[in-house]
């Protein structure tokens, strides 16, 4: 072990802890000593544009990849030095379903026990637990599973072992709303149990629904850390934002909302939308309304909201396309 047992900013032990973690590949840094702590029990979720290092962090974390610098210890084991132990501690669920399409959910899992090292009897216990807890039991072929079946099945399969740890690295990708909120309920039971969870995801609002923290990764480096609400308190507290029925009325309604935030608005020619971050949220909203029925400019929506994290993303990050 390099750290003994170590703690995260609220007290409790870090199950995942990385240290200026670095990987390079010939001229190209993928991670630029990135520092990671994730508190036992709890779900760090770890998002950044696409190549940013989510997944090298997570391949490194799970002993799949080398670092090229820095260290990291995931429940208690170095994974440089000790990366045996840190197999036997960790389930991995990655980007694309590892199932056979073929076997039944059932048989699946006993096969993911047996090459666990689990017995047969022990392998056939454990698979009926986990189709039991995600809903399997009375599932058939795996070819007849929705998408939010399979992914639930990748999840049990993760778990075969029942880990202190789990990673997820993007589990909803490409699947549809109602089988995501599936998936998020079977993390969100999991952790509840006491799996320390690290996610990457690009659905912001996954990470809004299911993060105690989020790390923000960009071009290798963690950006800002913090829970949702903190990173959201980033940008400045509520918002106040107005959809214009007539696009022609766009810059009278944008000096209106000017004049109620104190400073200039965020203005969307598409959206007829006009944005801006106001600290009294009552008095700018009734004084919006007020000034909107004076000059006579029709307003289809009105809100004061909390800024979401597609917006501290898109400001930590500078906006990239990518």
């Amino acid at each position: 072990m390099l750290y003994g047992t170590l703690y995260d900013t609220t007290g409790e032990a870090a199950l995942i802890v990385a240290r200026g973690l670095r990987k390079t590949y010939g001229g190209t840094t993928a991670l630029d000593g990135i520092d990671l702590d994730v508190g036992q029990g709890t779900v760090c979720g770890l998002l950044g544009p696409n190549g940013a290092g989510k997944t090298t962090a997570v391949r490194i974390l799970t002993t799949l990849l080398r670092p090229s610098g820095g260290r990291a210890e995931v429940a208690g084991f170095d994974v440089a030095t000790h990366p045996r132990q840190v197999r036997r501690s960790i389930g991995l669920v990655g980007q694309h379903t590892a199932v056979d399409e073929l076997l039944t959910g059932r048989q699946n899992l006993e096969l993911f026990g047996r090459l666990s090292h689990l017995g047969a009897a022990q392998a056939r216990a454990r698979a009926g637990e986990l189709l039991e807890r995600f809903g399997l039991a009375h599932a058939g072929p795996v070819k007849e599973y929705s998408g939010g079946m399979r992914r639930r099945l990748d999840l049990a399969a993760g778990m075969i072992l029942a880990p202190p740890v789990l990673f997820l690295d993007e589990p909803t990708t490409g699947l549809d709303p109602r089988s995501r909120a599936e998936i998020w309920r079977a993390v969100r039971e999991l952790v509840a149990a006491g799996t320390t969870v690290l996610l990457t995801t690009q659905y912001l609002e996954e990470a809004d629904q299911l993060a105690d923290r989020i790390s923000v990764i960009d071009a290798g480096r963690v950006v800002a850390e913090g829970s949702p609400a903190e990173l959201k308190a980033k940008l400045g507290g509520d918002r106040l934002d107005v959809v214009v029925h007539d696009p022609a009325r766009l810059a009278q309604a944008a000096e209106i909302v000017a004049r109620a935030a104190g400073g200039p608005p965020e203005v969307d020619q598409d959206t007829r939308r006009v944005s801006a971050p106001v600290g009294e949220r009552v008095a700018a909203l009734t004084g919006v309304l007020a000034a909107f029925a004076e000059a006579g400019v029709e307003a289809e929506d009105v809100a004061v909201r909390r800024p979401t994290l597609d917006e501290v993303f898109l400001s930590l990050t500078g906006g990239d396309a990518r």
